[in-house]
Formats: structure tokens, sequence, C-alpha cells
């Protein structure tokens, strides 16, 4: 029996939710929980109009919603009554649960990362309100029409002061394209500068999505070595005499996965090398922002007998701001942005505006820097206590060298052990971490890259202690 009485307690009208919504709604919930049964008629839109004393129209509404989405089947000119189509679980009875292992439900697992930053940390309050000064000036219908496909123009002159300050570049607005993030930088650099055959060479270990958008591209890749210097010139030398080589992939400033930086003597050597066969460099400068030391080293692209025609360099904020804030950008020659232009427009026709002005005034009213003074301060402490756990619990198990910057360590066990072994042990402790064919060309390199920033002390130290038991 319909209880027009009991419809009528869920109308309110001083709600923002329409009346004939409410009535549908609540129509809806008696279904549901069988106060109203299946094949049960329903009154008449006056009748019910009526014992609720509203407009007539506004049932004829609630009632149509209710015949769209097939809870109610009219038939013209005869009934109107609730489907009996549908079936209804009762709403007192308890779904099955899979009982699972008490192990799996108390344990956290703890992933070491390859050097992601703490994003509870992330200036993220700041940038809301940026974003919400952008969208309430009284201009704001123009940022909502489509932007430059090389990202806007006060952003890109932002960026070029940036490099050019910080980091002994001299650019220029037309020598920057915004991007969203260096893995977007990477494929429009690759689909620009390579072609079907053309041969790159690449660090090996190295960073494996970067090899891969070079493939796609249609490139050969030639590893080369890396130790304590970086990248191995005399070998990229030998190389040079034997085959015409496109380009070269590096991480001089903390080499991805390593940490080590490129020494300057192999800097040098390797412009020499890009003047002399006319190679490109390709460098990418994925954590620069990060560094503990007097100053960061200036990149290979800041030297001043570097050809300005054989470089690219890559950057991004992710890293400083938060990984989600995809934001990237390439510096090179202009025509060289002209044609990663043309490409950007046919797979994104525009970067993300709104976040590169938001990105813009916080970096304009100091907050950007600001924030990375705090971090640079919080990873240092962090990086040193994470040392501190190496030593006293990876004594004589492992070796590595405390990093200058970047979030993460290099570590090699000092016996030969199966690392991929560790993993599964490891695992079973739900601790996990990235085994060595993440960051190796062919044969597994002995060696791992755990990342220290996005965990809390107490994970680090707990998953120290369950790798000095395995080890």
């Amino acid at each position: 029996m319909f209880d027009f009485k009991l419809l009528q307690t869920r109308i309110d009208k001083t709600q923002k939710k329409a009346v004939y919504i409410q009535i549908a709604d609540s129509i809806i919930e008696f279904i549901k929980n069988g106060k109203i049964k299946t094949g049960e008629l329903m009154p008449g839109t006056r009748l019910v109009a009526a014992e609720l004393g509203i407009n007539r129209n506004t049932v004829v509404q609630a009632f149509d919603v209710l015949s769209a989405e097939g809870w109610i089947i009219s038939e013209e000119r005869k009934r109107t009554y609730v489907s009996d189509k549908i079936r209804i679980s009762p709403v007192n009875e308890t779904p099955k649960r899979v009982k699972q292992p008490i192990d799996a439900a108390i344990k956290k697992h703890i992933l070491f990362d390859d050097g992601l930053p703490d994003t509870s940390c992330a200036p993220m309050e700041e940038l809301a309100r940026a974003y919400r000064r952008i969208f309430n000036r009284k201009a704001r219908w123009q940022i909502m029409n489509l932007a430059s496909e090389f990202g806007d123009d006060k952003f890109r002159d932002m960026i070029s002061n940036m490099l050019n300050q910080n980091r002994g570049m001299n650019t220029s607005l037309p020598e920057i394209c915004i991007t969203r993030g260096s893995q977007m930088a990477l494929f429009l650099t690759a689909h620009c500068l390579l072609k079907k055959d053309d041969i790159i060479l690449v660090e090996n270990p190295g960073f494996k999505p970067a090899w891969k958008t070079f493939e796609h591209a249609g490139a050969t890749i030639l590893p080369i070595p890396v130790d304590d210097e970086g990248i191995n010139v005399e070998e990229v030398e030998a190389i040079l005499k034997k085959k015409d080589i496109k380009a070269i992939y590096v991480t001089p400033h903390h080499q991805y996965p390593t940490t080590v930086t490129l020494s300057l003597a192999r800097r040098l050597k390797l412009i020499e090398l890009s003047n002399r066969y006319g190679f490109t460099i390709i460098e990418d400068d994925y954590d620069n922002v990060f560094h503990f030391s007097q100053r960061p080293i200036m990149p290979i692209s800041s030297h001043d007998n570097i050809d300005k025609n054989n470089y690219v360099y890559i950057g991004t904020l992710s890293k400083l701001i938060a990984p989600a804030i995809r934001v990237g950008y390439i510096a090179a020659n202009p025509d060289f942005i002209e044609k990663v232009g043309q490409l950007r427009k046919i797979i994104d026709i525009q970067g993300d505006a709104i976040m590169e002005q938001s990105i813009m005034e916080l970096i304009a009213d100091g907050a950007i820097r600001r924030h990375q003074k705090r971090m640079l301060s919080y990873y240092e402490q962090k990086r040193d206590f994470f040392a501190s756990l190496l030593d006293n619990y990876l004594e004589n198990k492992v070796t590595y060298k405390k990093p200058d910057g970047g979030l993460a360590f290099w570590i090699k066990p000092i016996e030969n052990i199966d690392l991929f072994q560790v993993q599964k042990r490891a695992n079973l402790k739900a601790i996990n971490f990235y085994t060595p064919d993440r960051f190796s060309f062919d044969k597994s390199i002995s060696g791992i890259r755990l990342g220290y920033a996005s965990l809390s002390e107490a994970d680090l130290e707990k998953g120290i202690k369950i790798w000095s038991k395995i080890l």
C-alpha cells in the first residue's frame, strides 16, 4: 500500500535538490527496502499531487524519471505499476566475505621505490590557492581558450630565466617548450630527433623507459657502461670511430640508477666528441633541485663550448612538487623546439595552461623556493638517517656511497648473491624493492636502487632490519 504520509516526510522544499528528484529518490528507496513491492500499482499523479500538496507537474516529472530509469512501467491510459523485472536483494542480507590470511590483513607493505618524493610534504594548499586565484580573475574566460603548444609564454620565460640564473645556461623563450612531465619531453625529443636505424648510446645501468622511447622511434640502442665517474667516454669515443652515432642519452648530475656524478673531465670530453662528430647530447636532469652540497653541478648544456645545435636539455618540476603534477620542459635550439611543437600538436594540442599559470604564481611569490629550501633540509636529514641504518644493519654486507643529492641510494651486495631470491624472501615479510633487471640493458647488474624519501623513518628502519636478516 502506497504510504503518502511517509513520502511527505521525505520532502523538504528548502533543500537545493529539486522536489521531483526528492520524490523519485524516495520512491526508489521504498522499492529497494520492500516498502513498495514489485508489481504494485502506483497511484495517479493527480492523487499524489493532492496528497502531497504540490503541483501535479512536479509529480509527473518524478514519475518520468522513475519510468526512464526502469523503476516503474506506465501502460498508456491503463495503469502504472512498479516494474516486476527488477530484483532487489533484501537489505539485511549480509554479503559473504572471503577470509584472508591474518598476516595479509595486519602487515603493511613497504615499497622501496626508485626515488619518489614524499607526497605528504607537497605544497598542495599553496597550489590550490593559486589555482583558485587563476579561476577568480575577471579575465578568466581568456584562460579557457586554447593556448600555445609550446606552453604559456610567461611560464616559458620564467623557466628560461631559472635555467640561466640557477643552472648557468644561456637560453631564451623560443628555446623552451613546456611538456606534461619529463616522459613526454623524452618522447617528443626522440621522435623529432631520431629516425629508423639511427644509433643512440645510453648508460648501462640506466633508465629503461627512455630506452623504450628511443626504440619506439625506430632507433638502435648501444649500451655504454657506467663506473664511479659516470658513463665511460673512452668507450663512447671507440664506438664513434667505427659507427655514425646520432645521439647519446645521459643523466650526468645524479646518474640513474647509480647516483654518481659525471666527472668534469668526462663532461668536457663528451662535449669535445659531440662537437667533433656532430651527435646530439640528450641531457636528462631529472632531479637537479635536490642537491645537498654547496651547489648543484652545472649541466653539460651550460658549458660555453657546447654547440647549441647539439644538445637537448630535459627537466621537470614533478619531483619538487609531486609526481602527479606533470610539468616538464625541453631546452634546445629554436628550430628543434619548433619541430617539437609541431609534433606536440598532434598528440596533445596544448599543455595544462591553468596548472602552468598556478605554478608560475608560486615561483613568482617565492613559495616554490621556500618549499625547495624546506625539502632540501628534510631530505638531507632523512638521507643521513638512511645512511646510518645501512651502517648499523648492513655493515660488511653491502657497499654504497652516500649520494650528494637525489632521493635514492645505489647499493651493491659484497657477496655474489641472487637479488631476485632476496626479493622473494623480502616479499614474504611485506617488503619490496626493484630488482636489477629494471635498470640493466641485457645481463642483470649486481646492484639495487633504494628510494628513501617517500618512506617514514620507522618504515625505513623496519625494511633495512629485514634486509639485514635476509642477507
